[in-house]
């Protein structure tokens, strides 16, 4: 197997959020029920608008979870789906802006090298009649935001190509765009990369590719230092974990995102296991035990 690319395995905690919310007790679990190292830390569990005192304790208290159980925290990303930059009020944006700027400040004090979101969602009305005006106040303020990102120490931002034309990134050629727009020399102070998800891409794109996880992985894998991972079935609007039961019906596979990403020119990615749970039995009884088997499935092809 060609292993040009190195994979680091990772969990994303959005499965903590609300079962697991003590720092203590999500990197026990993740460091002794699965023995995985790295995890991308999620904004629910540690929102930047609680009060400073609050903030100060939980870092503290992650940190020390963190030291106790080897846990990494060098990527971050936003957990809610709100419009962000692209809310249609301007007073909403700048609060958002300040709001990113002080999960910047959170990422940089847990050790992460990065942080992430998607780019903003436009409203239904001005996806209509003001889109170009909206996508320029998102791009100026993801501006802003990488100025931000630097001087907190941060090497990079992330952001996430979504599904449909209202929350950006849907098409390979979109995405592109986006880009091209985000990372103009003059005002992207540090780079805005990619965080590719396995199970996004707009079905009613007439290319082919636009649906095809390996398509977006050889073409953006290289700017991509994320990826999300879920087992994609025929329900694309999943989050399945790689279990026997959805691997049978699945498509994505190890050796063909490895594959994909040696083909891309990647040097290195890291992967993290982005699974949701439904709140209803036996999901939510099962949320060990199924992370765990999606943990042993990649795991002969990660570090």
């Amino acid at each position: 197997m060609n292993t040009s690319t190195r994979m680091k395995l990772g969990v994303h905690l959005g499965f903590a959020i609300n079962r697991y919310p003590e720092p203590m007790e999500w990197a026990r679990m993740v460091r002794e029920d699965l023995d995985v190292g790295c995890v991308q830390f999620v904004s629910d569990l540690l929102q930047p608008n609680y009060p400073k005192d609050v903030i100060k304790t939980q870092v503290a208290e992650i940190r020390a979870a963190c030291d106790r159980y080897d846990i990494e925290i060098a990527h971050t990303f936003t957990s809610p789906r709100y419009n962000f930059f692209g809310h249609p009020d301007e007073g909403v944006r700048d609060y958002w802006l300040d709001w990113f700027k002080g999960f910047v400040d959170i990422s940089s004090e847990l050790g992460a090298i990065s942080t992430g979101s998607l780019l903003g969602i436009y409203g239904v009305k001005d996806l209509d009649e003001r889109k170009d005006y909206i996508l320029n106040e998102v791009v100026d303020r993801w501006h802003e935001l990488s100025s931000y990102a630097k001087a907190a120490g941060l090497e990079y931002l992330t952001w996430e190509p979504m599904s449909i034309t209202r929350e950006m990134g849907e098409t390979i050629d979109a995405t592109k765009s986006l880009m091209n727009s985000l990372n103009e020399s003059a005002k992207a102070e540090t780079p805005i990369l990619i965080c590719l998800d396995v199970d996004h891409g707009d079905v009613s794109s007439p290319n082919p590719d636009d649906l095809d996880p390996y398509a977006w992985i050889r073409t953006f894998g290289k700017e991509a230092p994320v990826l999300h991972l879920k087992q994609r079935t025929t329900n694309v609007f999943s989050h399945k974990p790689f279990i026997k039961e959805f691997n049978d019906d699945g498509v994505i596979f190890p050796d063909r995102v490895q594959e994909a990403l040696n083909q891309s020119g990647a040097e290195e990615a890291t992967l993290f296991l982005e699974l949701s749970f439904r709140e209803r039995q036996p999901h939510d009884s099962n949320v060990v035990a199924h992370l765990r088997e999606s943990v042993d499935f990649w795991r002969p092809y990660c570090v």
